[in-house]
C-alpha cells in the first residue's frame, strides 16, 4: 500500500538521522536531545494518524457540529484516546473538558432594498446571508439608509478613515471585503508595503473587524461585498458557513450593543444594487482605495426581518495534560491546539448532506492525538508541562479558543506558546513547511533550526492575502499576548511537478473548503503530515525544556500585550522564577 511504502521510507529516514546522533559528543545538545526524543519521534506513523482522521470524519459522527450528537460522540472519542494514552485530565476539576456556554441561533431572513420607491427582492442564501447576534427572537431593520463606507476601515496608524465624521448611527453600513488595496506610489501594479502591509492582510480586513466597528459605530446593519479573491473563498462557503444554525459565547447582556444584523451579498448582488442606485462599483471601489475616499450615501434604504430560532448549548473544549518533569517549571505550559468542530449536516441539501471536515479539521485533531501519544513515549518529560487542546466552535469565529483564552485553566502568564493545527493536507512529503505569520516571534527562529535538521526550509504564508493569521485558533492567544505558531502545510512537493502542491491547495480551496466533499480519499498520502508532527513535537519539546519563554519581535502588534501582561504578574517570561 502506498501510505505503508512513505511510511517505511520515513521510518528508516528518520532512524538513520537520529543514530547520527549518537555518534556525536555527550556536550552536543542537539545530538542528545535527539537521543532523547528519537522513540518519540519513530512512534508517528501515516496509518495512525490516518485512523483517527476516518473516524472523526466518519457520517458517524454528523459533521462534528456544535450541540449536536456529533459533539456528543466527538468529545467522548477524544476523551476516551486521552485517558488511554494515560495522560492526566486537562481541567484541574479532575475532568477532560472546559464547558463552553453558547447560544444557538437559526436565522429565517428576508431582505429587499427600496430604490426610488422600488423594491429589489433578495433571494437567501444565493444573494445574501443574514443572522443577528442578538440573543432575541424577532428582529427588523427598517428603511435603514445605506451607505457606501468603502472598506470600513478606521485604522489612525496608517492616517486612515473611511468614515471622515459621518455620523452612522441607525444606518447601514456597505463595505468591502479585506483592507484598502493602496496601490504603490512607485508601482501602481503593486501594492503600498507602508499601507496595511501591502499584499499581506491586517486584522483590519477581517469579516470580524468589520463588524466590531459597525457596532462601535451603532449601525443598524453591516452588509459586507463577497469577493472570492480578497475573502479567500467563494461566495458558497458564505453560504454554507452563515446558511444553516450560526453561534455565539453566552453572554449577561445578550450581546445588546452589537449591531443589529450582519450581512454578506454576492458581489453580483452588489454589482445589481449599484447599478439600480445610478453608480458603478468598481468605480467606487477604485475611489475606496484612496486615503480621501468619503463615504457615499446610496439612494437606498435596506429592510431586514430575521425570525431567531434559539437555544442554549453547552459545548466543551477538550484537554489533557502532561505533567512537567521539573519542579520549578511544571506550573508552565505550551499548548498545542486544534479545533474538532466543523460545519455539521444540511438537510435541506439533496442527496449528501454532511459536512465531514477531514481536512478541516480532522486532520488537525488526528495530528493532536498522534503528538499526544508521541509524548507518552518519552522516558522522562519536558521540563514544562504540555496541555493539548482541542477546541469548539472555530468555524463560528474561533469562539472555543476565545473562550480558553478568557478563561485560563492555566495562566497564560505562565503559558510560553501555543503551536496549531488546522487543515493539514495529505498530499505527500515536502521540502518546506508554511509558517503563517513568519517572523512575528522567536518561535518562528526554534521551526527554522529544526526544519533545517529535517532537510527542508520554512517558507512564509503563500497566501497572505486571505490573512490565515486572523483565521484559526492560535489568534486568540496571540490577542491576549501568548507567542503563537501556526503551521500549513508546505507545497514544494517531493516527487511532483513544480507548482503541483499550490494547485492541490487552490482545487481544494475551490471544491471542497467547507463542502460536503472535504471527505477522505483513497489516495491521500499522509507521509508529509507525519514529517511536519515531528517537526512540531521537536518545536514543542524545545521551548518545553528552555528557561526562557519564546518572545514577539519588534514592531509585532502583540509584543506590548504581552510584556504588559508578564510585567503586571512580575515575570520576565523566564522558566521557574
Amino acid at each position: 500500500m502506498k501510505i505503508c511504502l512513505f511510511g517505511l521510507v520515513l521510518l528508516a529516514v528518520a532512524t538513520l538521522w537520529l543514530s547520527c546522533a549518537k555518534d556525536k559528543s555527550p556536550e552536543n545538545s542537539a545530538g542528545l536531545e535527539l537521543q532523547e526524543i528519537k522513540p518519540a519521534l519513530e512512534s508517528f506513523t501515516p496509518n495512525g494518524l490516518l485512523k483517527h482522521i476516518q473516524v472523526l470524519a466518519s457520517d458517524e459522527f454528523e459533521g462534528r457540529a456544535p450541540g449536536s450528537r456529533g459533539e456528543e460522540r466527538t468529545v467522548n472519542y477524544l476523551t476516551e484516546q486521552f485517558r488511554r494514552l494515560g495522560l492526566k485530565p486537562g481541567n484541574p476539576d479532575g475532568t477532560y473538558v472546559q464547558k463552553v456556554p453558547l447560544v444557538g441561533f437559526t436565522a429565517e431572513p428576508r431582505a429587499s432594498f427600496t430604490i426610488a420607491g422600488k423594491q429589489m427582492e433578495l433571494k437567501f442564501p444565493d444573494d445574501y446571508v443574514a443572522v443577528s447576534r442578538k440573543f432575541v427572537p424577532d428582529v427588523t431593520v427598517k428603511n435603514s439608509a445605506v451607505v457606501f463606507v468603502g472598506y470600513g476601515v478606521a485604522a489612525p496608524e496608517y492616517g486612515w478613515d473611511d468614515y471622515k465624521g459621518l455620523d452612522v448611527k441607525g444606518k447601514t453600513l456597505l463595505m468591502l471585503v479585506n483592507d484598502p488595496a493602496v496601490p504603490d506610489p512607485n508601482d501602481p501594479g503593486k501594492l503600498d508595503e507602508k499601507m496595511f502591509k501591502g499584499k499581506a492582510m491586517t486584522y483590519y480586513g477581517r469579516w470580524t473587524y468589520k463588524y466590531e466597528i459597525a457596532s462601535e459605530k451603532g449601525a443598524a446593519a453591516a452588509i459586507i461585498v463577497h469577493e472570492t479573491g480578497p475573502a479567500g473563498y467563494p461566495y458558497e462557503v458564505v453560504a454554507s458557513s452563515w446558511g444553516g444554525e450560526n453561534f455565539d459565547i453566552r453572554k449577561a447582556d445578550k450581546n445588546v450593543n452589537r449591531v443589529t444584523v450582519e450581512s454578506w451579498i454576492s458581489l453580483d448582488t452588489a454589482r445589481r444594487l449599484f447599478q439600480i442606485a445610478g453608480q458603478n462599483f468598481d468605480t467606487l471601489k477604485r475611489a475606496a482605495a484612496n486615503r480621501d475616499f468619503k463615504p457615499v450615501l446610496l439612494p437606498v434604504k435596506v429592510n431586514f426581518t430575521l425570525r431567531n430560532k434559539l437555544r442554549e448549548v453547552e459545548s466543551k473544549n477538550v484537554l489533557a495534560r502532561l505533567e512537567g518533569s521539573d519542579p520549578r517549571m511544571k506550573d508552565e505550559y505550551v499548548i498545542f491546539t486544534a479545533h474538532w468542530d466543523h460545519l455539521g449536516k444540511n438537510q435541506s441539501l439533496k442527496g449528501d448532506q454532511i459536512f465531514n471536515g477531514a481536512i478541516d479539521n480532522a486532520s488537525g485533531t488526528a495530528s493532536l492525538l498522534e503528538l499526544a501519544r508521541a509524548y507518552t513515549h518519552l522516558k522522562t518529560p519536558p521540563k514544562r508541562s504540555i496541555l493539548f487542546l482541542s477546541v469548539t466552535a472555530e468555524e463560528q469565529g474561533l469562539l472555543g479558543a476565545k473562550y480558553y483564552a478568557e478563561n485560563p485553566l492555566y495562566p497564560l502568564t505562565k503559558t510560553a506558546a501555543d503551536i496549531n493545527m488546522d487543515a493539514f493536507k495529505p498530499w505527500g512529503r515536502t521540502r518546506d513547511i508554511v509558517d503563517v505569520g513568519l517572523g512575528n516571534s522567536t518561535l518562528d527562529d526554534v521551526l527554522n533550526e529544526l526544519a533545517k535538521r529535517q532537510g527542508r526550509v520554512v517558507k512564509p504564508d503563500v497566501e497572505p492575502e486571505k490573512g490565515h493569521f486572523y483565521r484559526s485558533d492560535h489568534f486568540e492567544f496571540a490577542k491576549k499576548g501568548v507567542p503563537a505558531l501556526n503551521p500549513e502545510t508546505g507545497t514544494d512537493l517531493i516527487g511532483k511537478p513544480e507548482g503541483y502542491g499550490q494547485q492541490k491547495r487552490d482545487e481544494y480551496t475551490a471544491k471542497d473548503y467547507h463542502k460536503v466533499s472535504d471527505e477522505v480519499r483513497p489516495d491521500w498520502d499522509p507521509s508529509g503530515i507525519i514529517e511536519d508532527l515531528q517537526l512540531l513535537f521537536q518545536v514543542g519539546y524545545r521551548v518545553a525544556n528552555t528557561g526562557e519563554f519564546p518572545t514577539w519581535k519588534p514592531g509585532t502588534e502583540f509584543k506590548t500585550v504581552r510584556e504588559e501582561m508578564l510585567k503586571n504578574a512580575g515575570q520576565r517570561g523566564q522558566g521557574g522564577e
